[in-house]
């Protein structure tokens, strides 16, 4: 199941017209992304869930095959919550080992090797985890001899921050994935949830039905209380989240830069002989006039950028879309410039 229901507040303006879901990454939807990562692996059975604008989703997937999956939509009236919505769509898991992954990220961690502990381990679940060794503002996963014991807050900042090992060899018992060494020791590397995790159907003995819950808040730890194991499988590779319009800008930029180019446009639109255009990502029917300047910017549908405007680190939408729509609490402020609207992402 790709978890795929959240408004996207944050990446508001892009999101007024569409899902979050549905927002163009690397040529494709965002959750299509995602889906082509799950057929890699041989899930080709695809639950989503939908909830703003689920119209949206449904015309940018079709039935999924081109992203090499059968997709199943699942619709929330109202938010459901991480294993909520897992409780709404409980009817497709009930036979076998599945797997549930966020709906915002991008990577290439080797799912393969995750299914492999999760069956050597017996596990009612498996976390897949990675190191947090730049201590982002993700919650820090408690890890011992393998098992997930618990979730705390964010890490804290330190100046001794190396590149320890967070599992500690067969045999210790100290938690690990919490805590900051003391002033001139190396800290432990803090573990963080990566979003992706295999399941056993068993895990709906532990979601409460019908009702909004959260699985790190409201299911796993009630299922340790228990005494189920929750394995912790500690992934390398690449893992991007894209929850804000910078996040969803510098990986844009990263994965592009992989594949030796800047610049990302979308179906019908263009760049006149003269405009300057790099790190950027033009959504559909987007036209850059002759002698215009774009840089690490992302241009939503519709938008025009004139002859001798400059535009760097922003999102533009149309201001058309923005004079009927709210900001919400946790999105960026923008400006009306002309027929745009311009959000500097420097807030």
């Amino acid at each position: 199941m790709i978890l795929a229901a959240g408004y996207g507040t944050r990446l508001w303006p892009l999101t007024i017209d569409r899902a979050k879901p549905a927002l163009p990454f690397m040529g494709r939807p965002l959750v299509g992304y995602v889906a082509e990562y799950l057929a890699r692996y041989g899930c080709r059975d695809v639950a989503v869930n939908l909830h703003h604008r689920p119209e949206s989703v449904r015309a940018a997937l079709g039935d999924g095959s081109r992203f090499g999956v059968r997709l199943n939509y699942v619709e929330e009236p109202v938010i459901l919550g991480t294993s909520g919505a897992l409780d709404n769509a409980r009817t497709f898991f009930e036979d076998e080992t599945f797997v549930v992954i966020n709906g915002k990220i991008a990577t290439d961690i080797d799912l393969a090797a995750a299914l492999r502990t999760h069956h050597e381990t017996g596990a009612l679940a498996t976390l897949v985890l990675r190191k947090n060794a730049a201590r982002e503002k993700y919650s820090m996963v408690e890890v011992r001899d393998g098992c997930v014991l618990g979730f705390g807050s964010n890490p804290p900042a330190s100046d001794n921050v190396g590149d320890a090992h967070s599992v500690l060899p067969q045999g210790k018992s100290k938690p690990v994935g919490v805590g900051v060494g003391e002033r001139g020791r190396v800290a432990e590397t803090p573990l963080m949830f990566t979003g992706i995790q295999v399941l056993e159907p068993r895990i709906f003995d532990y979601i409460p039905r019908g009702v909004f819950s959260h699985s790190t808040v409201d299911v796993y730890p009630q299922a340790i209380a228990r005494g189920e194991k929750i394995a912790a499988h500690v992934a390398a590779g690449k893992w991007y989240e894209l929850s804000t319009i910078r996040r969803y800008l510098d990986t844009s930029i990263a994965l592009m830069r992989d594949e030796r180019r800047t610049v990302e446009v979308g179906e019908g639109s263009s760049v006149e002989d003269g405009a300057q255009v790099s790190e950027a990502v033009l959504w559909e029917n987007v036209c850059v006039e002759a002698g215009a300047r774009v840089r690490r910017a992302i241009l939503g549908a519709g938008v025009r950028v004139r002859d001798g405007e400059v535009l760097e680190d922003v999102a533009v939408v149309r201001a058309e879309l923005v004079t009927s729509s709210e900001r919400p609490p946790k999105a960026l402020a923008g400006e009306m410039q002309g027929d745009n609207f311009v959000v500097k992402l420097a807030q």
